[in-house]
């Protein structure tokens, strides 16, 4: 276990500073952390206090914070130029990103990229292009999907009402679809062949009553979907979704946003459903840090819109097209898709055993180091433990653990890809003894106070 200093003074001054002048809707907070410092899967407070990371500040930092090669080619980079814009000019780092992009995604068709600032705006994109390359005006995504804040991510996200509220109309002619869970399945008793045939079923009813297949341009999917609360979809769906967009001439595209960059063990979580996407979208991990967004999709797609349909003046700039040139280096240098499969299935296997023990643990689900720990209230009702979740993961801060959960109720078990196996285990020991801490009482309410949560 870290040892954690009493005192946090300093980050509890701060954080009364930030909340009288930062904007309330772009905070989700857990605890009063004030990180001013981070090294490999560790992050320091302004207090002098360490903490074992499992979030690597929301799954982009997989290289770990500040591993020496990312920010040595960023030094290196700033020395010779920041930014002169893609728009109207060109620079080696980018060319030499876009032929790394390309060899590493699944397709042996020919590929072109477009970059951005995030994985929101890669999303926005992605409706333009479909539509543009398509003529077609319906895009298809899922219910519970989170795919960012700008406005064409925001019509495609269905996860929270917040999101919402308030700010409509948001674009027209993007729809949801059920996404095929086998843990909260449609009726009780289904098998996962059953959940993947309902909810191909669902998208057929859809074309057969109110959204006609020959009008779709794409269907937008993560791999895992990631803020619902990483539900990972049968095989068998992932195959037959292909299957059904090629039966109607659809644009599958895979959102990699948050489970691409060997967070699963592979480049893309599509990989590991033997499926080829017609694009794939990037962001968060794709520079360990720095903004950056990308999507790398079939030329002839990408051949058929033209400027300035999307563009922006900082996107694929030097700086981040140097870290993330350096990201991928160090994936492949330091195996670390390896270590996300043989670290992530200890992990999750130490979690299968606290199932055994401990009631509230519903399910445990995931790959690699992208694993969902879903409390409940009940096994058989499945009804979400939010309250459990909070004070777990606050306790677990307390004891010097960053951890998070998303979906009300889901512990998000996504540190950063250099993690060790005995880091692991430290934190691991940590969750242990916040569960017990939780069943003996010693929690309080006020953490509510504090904790918000996704």
């Amino acid at each position: 276990m870290f040892p954690r200093k009493k005192d946090i003074s300093q980050c509890l001054r701060l954080v009364e500073e930030d909340k009288a002048i930062t904007s309330p809707a772009a905070k989700l907070p857990y605890y009063p952390l004030v990180v001013r410092r981070g090294r490999g899967a560790v992050v320091e407070d302004v207090d002098g206090n360490s903490y074992i990371d499992m979030l690597s500040s929301a799954g982009a930092i997989n290289t770990g914070h500040c591993h020496p090669k990312v920010v040595e080619a960023i030094k290196k980079q700033t020395e010779d130029l920041i930014l002169y814009t893609h728009v109207y000019m060109y620079h080696e780092p980018l060319i030499d990103l876009t032929k790394e992009l390309i060899a590493i995604t699944p397709g042996d068709y020919r590929k072109r990229a477009y970059y951005g600032l995030a994985g929101s705006d890669a999303n926005d994109g992605v409706i333009k292009l479909a539509r543009i390359a398509t003529k077609r005006p319906k895009i298809l995504a899922y219910l519970r999907a989170y795919h960012g804040s700008t406005y064409g991510a925001l019509s495609m996200s269905a996860v929270s009402l917040p999101m919402h509220r308030g700010l409509g109309p948001l674009l027209p002619d993007i729809y949801h679809v059920p996404y095929p869970d086998v843990y909260r399945t449609p009726f009780p008793g289904m098998t996962e062949d059953e959940v993947a045939d309902y909810a191909i079923e669902q998208i057929r009813v859809a074309f057969s009553t109110n959204i006609p297949p020959d009008e779709t341009a794409a269907i937008v999917i993560e791999p895992i979907q990631g803020d619902s609360g990483l539900v990972v979809p049968p095989k068998r769906y992932m195959q037959s979704l292909r299957k059904l967009c090629d039966e109607y001439g659809i644009l599958l595209v895979s959102e990699e946003v948050q489970q691409g960059f060997g967070r699963t063990g592979k480049w893309f979580g599509i990989e590991n459903f033997d499926v080829v996407p017609d694009a794939i979208v990037m962001g968060k991990a794709i520079a360990s840090g720095l903004p950056l967004g990308a999507v790398v999709a079939r030329a002839d797609i990408m051949e058929t819109w033209e400027a300035p349909a999307h563009l922006f003046t900082a996107a694929g700039n030097p700086v981040c097209c140097a870290a993330a040139l350096a990201t991928i280096q160090v994936i492949r240098e330091e195996q670390l898709m390896e270590n996300a499969l043989a670290v992530g299935g200890h992990i999750k296997n130490r979690f299968l055993e606290m199932r055994k023990k401990y009631e509230i643990i519903g399910d445990v689900r995931g790959i690699g180091l992208s694993i969902g720990v879903d409390l409940v209230k009940n096994r058989e009702t499945k009804e979400r433990h939010g309250e459990a979740a909070a004070k777990i993961c606050y306790r677990a801060w307390e004891k010097g653990l960053l951890l998070s959960f998303f979906s009300g109720s889901v512990l998000r078990i996504q540190p950063p890809l250099v993690i060790s196996k005995e880091q692991a285990d430290a934190a691991l020991d940590i969750i242990e003894e916040s569960f017990q801490d939780f069943f003996a009482g010693d929690i309080p309410d006020s953490i509510f106070e504090t904790v918000k949560g996704w």
